[in-house]
């Protein structure tokens, strides 16, 4: 049953990351400064999406600038805590940027 658990944990996760792509994805500068704070390109980002590690980055640059962070959790209708708990999930840890 732990491991239903974590699979669980880490589907909720993925989701929030994902929401929180589309929502950093939807302003053109935004986008360009998580491609750039993040090392990520787009062809990366397209190859690399469903992965943990790429999912945690995405939500690490929310994180990483509490206003953007606030914003995309009353736009995806998500707690700023749940998106921190969400990369935590993700990557298993504290954020080491």
């Amino acid at each position: 049953m732990r491991m239903l658990d974590t699979n669980t944990k880490i589907n909720d996760a993925s989701t929030l990351a994902l929401q929180a792509l589309g929502w950093a994805l939807s302003d053109e500068k935004r986008a360009e400064r998580l491609l750039s704070l993040t090392g990520l390109t787009p062809d990366v980002l397209r190859d690399a999406v469903s992965e943990t590690g790429t999912q945690a980055a995405i939500l690490g640059f929310l994180e990483a600038h509490e206003p953007d962070l606030i914003a995309c959790s009353v736009a995806i209708d998500a707690s700023p805590e749940a998106l921190v708990a969400a990369r935590r999930e993700l990557d298993g840890g504290e954020m080491e940027w």
